[in-house]
């Protein structure tokens, strides 16, 4: 893991507390596997099996159905190149999912129900789809803040090519490998799809394409002044959203052309308004930029004009943070009402009571005692990185125990959180003071906690689109 955290915040689905209570997680997804990218108007694909490249443009519908634990999908492609080609396709998956709730995992299996697929070139060439065998299995592993997924695909499609002018007929096969890779969570989505084409004609001749197509959706912050002196506040942010795939083939058809094309498509940005923070005594905070954003963003819910950055976060109060930042899914509705609190000292009547016993349920916060959370207690910064990383799932991520941090107070570091200090400084939320100790029992500050809260969040949706897409399309 690389540490890209950078002075632009880029977060995915930020929302003000109201819409986190209908907000769905993103999701993202190439549509069918043959490298196209599409917005909300057109989509585009490259077709190969000439021997030279076409380009497609035109329209692609998704529809979803989920019954009984099968999930139908179904694509058509109506298409059409500048030269007056044609391209129809009609596809129909089936997917049946298996919950392991016990192991915190999914897998599925995706076989090909229905299909049909004509492509008509100039006046004399015809590609017919004849055969479809397809066979695709994914593993998703349900962390609390972000699911991560990894899937495999082998497939082969067998089309008869038919010249109208000489009136012959032959076969031609197509075998596909490929693998998919993606995450999605509250704040948004990444899935890159790589396949590799392998086209063999009937007398022989071979050619090879690998067509890499990545889906993301995410929204940026960014702050809008308001121009106006004589106005009750300076300025706020907004929350722009936006949605893109990129492709790219590249291609060795040794009975015709080789080379590489890159295709993008961008759905139109939407734009939305956050509530204005208005804190004074924020002037001098190196904070201020990320306390604002959270506040902004809902996470914090303050109803004083003081912020009050260098007192003490208490457990309290970042608990709820971050679990209101990540969602956690903690707003699904529960299985039974609680009648009892989980901790004597937390209310089960607290408006956040349902954050702080979903992350309990889901292995993300500990009570001080099995009974006793210390709400008001200061937090310290190893139980903060233990909240991040446990929410994240990544402390399997360390290397085998017996390894050594890069601190110089390592030896006070306990057992049970050294896993997620090396994680969290492997990702760049955390770093060392001036002096190399990472102070594990000292308590943090509610503009300190702000400024990793932001990391936290900008992990969530720019380090892991860098990681899903740039690091596998350019390295």
């Amino acid at each position: 893991m690389m540490n890209r955290i950078g002075n632009k915040v880029v977060l995915v689905g930020l929302m003000v507390i109201a819409l986190f209570l209908v907000s769905p997680k993103a999701e993202a997804k190439p549509l069918d596997y043959y490298g196209g990218v599409a917005n909300e108007y057109e989509y585009e694909e490259v077709f190969f099996l000439t021997g030279y490249p076409i380009n497609f443009k035109g329209k692609a519908t998704v529809t979803e159905r989920e019954s009984r634990g099968t999930i139908t999908t179904t694509y058509k492609f109506t298409l059409s190149s500048a030269a007056g080609d044609k391209l129809t396709r009609s596809v129909v998956y089936t997917t049946e999912v298996d919950d392991h709730a016990d192991k915190g995992q999914s897998t599925s299996q995706t076989s090909v129900k229905s299909y049909t697929e004509k492509v008509t070139i100039g006046k004399d060439w015809t590609y017919t789809l004849d055969d479809y065998q397809f066979s695709k299995g994914v593993v998703s592993d349900h962390r609390p803040a972000s699911d991560y997924y990894s899937g495999n695909v082998i497939a082969r499609k067998i089309y008869k090519v038919a010249n109208r002018a000489t009136k012959s007929e032959e076969l031609l096969t197509v075998n596909l490998t490929g693998r998919t890779m993606g995450y999605e969570n509250f704040w948004g989505a990444t899935e890159t799809q790589i396949m590799e084409h392998h086209i063999v004609t009937a007398s022989g001749r071979e050619g090879f394409v690998t067509s890499k197509v990545s889906d993301s959706k995410s929204r940026v912050l960014e702050y809008e002044p308001n121009e106006p002196d004589l106005s009750s506040f300076k300025g706020g942010h907004a929350v722009i959203s936006t949605s893109n795939m990129v492709s790219e083939y590249t291609y060795d058809l040794q009975y015709g052309s080789k080379g590489k094309i890159k295709l993008s498509q961008e759905m139109t940005p939407k734009i939305e308004r956050l509530i204005v923070p208005k804190f004074r005594d924020l002037t001098y905070s190196s904070a201020r930029e990320d306390i604002e954003k959270l506040y902004s963003l809902g996470i914090y819910d303050e109803s004083s004009q003081f912020f009050s950055p260098n007192t003490p976060m208490t457990r309290y109060q970042f608990a709820v943070g971050v679990l209101r930042g990540v969602d956690l899914r903690v707003l699904e509705e529960p299985k039974k009402t609680a009648t009892k609190s989980i901790f004597k000292d937390v209310s089960i009547k607290d408006p956040n009571y349902r954050y702080i016993q979903s992350a309990v349920e889901k292995g993300v916060i500990n009570g001080v005692t099995p009974d006793k959370f210390v709400p008001d207690g200061p937090i310290t910064r190893m139980q903060a990185v233990a909240i991040m990383m446990r929410s994240l799932g990544m402390e399997g991520r360390a290397p085998t125990p017996g390894y050594k941090l890069n601190f110089t107070d390592n030896g006070k570091i306990p057992a049970w959180g050294k896993d997620a200090v090396y994680v969290s400084t492997e990702i760049g939320l955390i770093q060392g003071d001036r002096n190399g100790r990472f102070n594990p029992d000292q308590p943090i500050t509610r503009a300190e906690a702000s400024i990793i809260m932001v990391r936290f969040l900008n992990f969530l949706e720019n380090d892991l689109k860098q990681n899903y897409r740039e690091d596998i399309f350019f390295y």
